[in-house]
């Protein structure tokens, strides 16, 4: 089994919003699970960070 983190964070690196989802679901809808609970009126940079093994 294994899960992922959908990290929204401020600008110098708070988080803001955490969504621990299924290892499989798409990022697209991790998206779309966060982007509610987002704070209004803010600008957001979007980028991926994934784990090496």
């Amino acid at each position: 089994m294994n899960s992922k983190l959908h990290a929204v964070c401020d600008g110098i690196g708070r988080p803001l919003v955490l969504c621990l989802s299924e290892g499989q679901m798409s990022d697209h809808i991790g998206a779309k699970l966060t982007y509610p609970a987002l704070p209004d009126h803010a600008t957001y940079m979007i980028g991926v960070a994934r784990q090496s093994r």
